[in-house]
């Protein structure tokens, strides 16, 4: 099982800058594959950003030139970089990364606490 953590996240005024974490742990660990996800008051979890094993990232249309994903993978952490956040940034951000197909979390893979982002209008 892998155990993911996320933290950075904070209020922060429009405009400015967050870098939220994940730090995954467990037996054989890793974020070879890991993607970013946001959960807004009212609305459904959504993909920010994703990394596959072989390095290809992809970001939805709003992340697009904002935010960064990055990996390091000898920390086994995976980093979003989120520059000139916007009120409509405000969510919860999810850390997830796939589960093997034996593991009672195969279907939605495994996923951290969240951690809080807060943009004030």
């Amino acid at each position: 099982q892998v155990q993911l953590v996320e933290s950075g996240g904070g209020l922060v005024q429009a405009g400015g800058s967050l870098t939220l974490s994940c730090v995954a742990s467990g037996t054989d660990a890793t974020l070879d594959a890991a993607a970013w996800y946001r959960q807004a008051p009212g609305k459904q979890r959504e993909l920010v950003a994703a990394i596959s094993s072989d390095g290809n990232i992809i970001y939805e249309d709003y992340a697009e030139g904002r935010f960064t994903l990055s990996r390091d993978n000898a920390k086994k952490t995976l980093y979003l970089q989120m520059n000139d956040l916007k009120s409509d940034d405000t969510a919860v951000y999810y850390c997830n990364t796939p589960a093997p197909y034996w593991s009672d979390y195969a279907d939605v893979g495994y996923w951290g606490q969240g951690t809080q982002v807060t943009v004030p209008s």
